[in-house]
């Protein structure tokens, strides 16, 4: 299953032989900058996520070892996120990290992201979230997680642009 969605052609996969998803995403922003909108708080809480809600991050520490939580609400609904950051190299532009959405705690995913220099001041982001089954997979890509996706990265687009 491939979705593509927005001009900028953001790519969702399902794997067919593994329960992972591969999110792939080209900005026109140096690959630094696109990183560091990735482990910057006051950064992540500009985009991430859906335009019609609200991000306050709870906990943010973005280093190997640390944790974070942050929750999204729209009016009277409130949305937990937390997880673990196993590994993150910035020489290498990649953050390894565990996401869990406290709706569904049994259900922890490992995330990879991987940010990559294609010159001329543009790069490419490939993220992957192993889940523990096919149906979790599944159930993760019917959540509407698409839109959120989308929206995300359109607004990380206009902040790298301002």
């Amino acid at each position: 299953m491939t979705t593509t969605t927005t001009d900028r052609q953001t790519r969702i996969t399902a794997d067919p032989d593994v329960p992972l998803v591969r999110i792939v995403r080209e900005f026109d922003a140096p690959a630094e900058q696109v990183f560091r909108a990735h482990v910057d708080p006051d950064l992540v809480a500009r985009w991430l996520g859906p335009r019609d809600l609200v991000m306050t991050i709870d906990t943010w520490d973005c280093r190997t070892g640390g944790s974070y939580r942050y929750l999204h609400t729209r009016g009277d609904e409130e949305y937990g996120f937390h997880g673990c950051f196993h590994d993150v190299r910035p020489d290498d532009l990649v953050i390894v990290q565990t996401f869990t959405f406290e709706g569904m705690p049994d259900g922890v995913a490992l995330e990879r992201v991987e940010v990559t220099d294609l010159g001329d001041g543009r790069s490419r982001l490939e993220a992957t979230s192993l889940v523990d089954s096919f149906e979790a997979r599944n159930a993760f890509l019917s959540s509407g997680m698409e839109d959120g996706v989308a929206q995300g990265y359109e607004q990380l687009d206009e902040l790298l642009a301002a």
